[in-house]
C-alpha cells in the first residue's frame, strides 16, 4: 500500500493539469495544486474542495530550483509527502526554425524540461522515504515532430526520454514513470494556436476531428483517465512507458 496519498500536479490552473488534479482528488489525492502564481490556483482548487476534496494552492516557477523546493516543502507540510508526481507544465513558443528566437527556445526547454527535472529530484526525496512512488510526465504527440514547434517537439521528446531513464534509476524504489503524449485537446493552448494561424477555433477543432480515427478533439478528462491509472497502486507493473492518447495509432 501506499504510505501517502499526496499528489502534486504542475501547471494545474487550467485545461489539462486542472483536469488531471481534479480527477486526483475525486480519486481521494489531497492535492497540491501548483501553478505560476498562487492565484493562478484558486480556480481549480475551488472546484476541488466544493466538490469534497483536499487541495493547496501553491505558486513556484518550475524553472527556479529554490521555488521548485520551497512549493514542494509547503505541501509536504501541509498535506503530507507526496508520493505522486504529475509534471505538466509547459508553454508555447511557436514559430519556424528560421524566426525562432533563443528566448523562445530556452523558455520552452526550461519550463518542460527543466521543471519536470527539478520538480522530479525534490519529490523523489519523500519517494525514496516512502518507499513508494508515482512520476507522470506529458509529453505530446509533437515528439514526433511538427512544423513551427523545432523547441516543443524537442522538449516533448526529451520527457520521454527522461521518463524512460527516470524509471530505470527509480523502480528499485518502488517507484514507477511513466508518459502521457495527448495529441489534439481541446484547451486554451489549441484556441490559443488556432489564433496564431488565424483560423476560427470550431474549425479548427473540427479539421482535427477529421483526421482522428474516432472522430473527435481530445478533452482534458481523458488524459486525466489515464493519469488516473497511471498513479494508481494497480499500475505497479506499468514503467517507462508513453502513452498515447490521440484518439489512434501514431508513427
Amino acid at each position: 500500500m501506499a504510505q501517502s496519498r499526496v499528489a502534486i500536479v504542475t501547471g494545474a490552473a487550467r485545461g489539462i493539469g486542472a483536469a488531471v488534479a481534479k480527477r486526483l482528488a475525486k480519486d481521494g489525492f489531497a492535492v497540491g495544486v501548483v501553478d505560476l502564481t498562487e492565484d493562478n490556483c484558486k480556480e481549480t482548487v475551488a472546484a476541488i474542495t466544493e466538490a469534497g476534496g483536499t487541495a493547496l494552492a501553491v505558486g513556484a516557477d518550475v524553472s527556479n530550483a529554490e521555488q521548485v523546493a520551497a512549493a514542494v516543502n509547503k505541501v509536504a507540510d501541509r498535506l503530507g509527502a507526496p508520493t505522486v508526481l504529475v509534471n505538466n507544465a509547459g508553454i508555447l513558443r511557436d514559430n519556424l526554425l528560421f524566426k525562432m528566437s533563443e528566448d523562445d527556445w530556452d523558455l520552452v526547454m526550461n519550463v518542460h524540461l527543466r521543471g519536470a527535472f527539478l520538480m522530479s529530484r525534490e519529490v523523489q526525496k519523500h519517494q525514496t522515504q516512502e518507499n513508494y512512488g508515482r512520476i507522470v510526465n506529458l509529453s505530446s504527440t509533437s515528439a514526433l515532430g511538427n512544423r513551427g514547434q523545432a523547441n516543443y517537439s524537442a522538449a516533448k521528446a526529451g520527457m520521454q526520454g527522461f521518463t524512460k531513464t527516470l524509471a530505470i534509476e527509480l523502480g528499485k524504489f518502488g517507484i514507477t514513470a511513466n508518459a502521457i503524449a495527448p495529441g489534439f485537446i481541446e484547451t486554451d493552448m489549441t484556441a490559443a494556436t488556432a489564433a496564431r494561424v488565424g483560423v476560427d477555433f470550431d474549425q479548427f477543432k473540427e479539421g482535427a476531428a477529421a483526421a482522428i480515427p474516432v472522430r473527435r478533439v481530445g478533452q482534458p478528462e481523458d488524459v486525466a483517465a489515464v493519469a488516473s491509472f497511471l498513479v494508481s497502486e494497480e499500475a505497479g507493473f506499468v514503467s517507462g512507458q508513453v502513452i498515447y492518447v490521440a484518439g489512434g495509432p501514431q508513427d
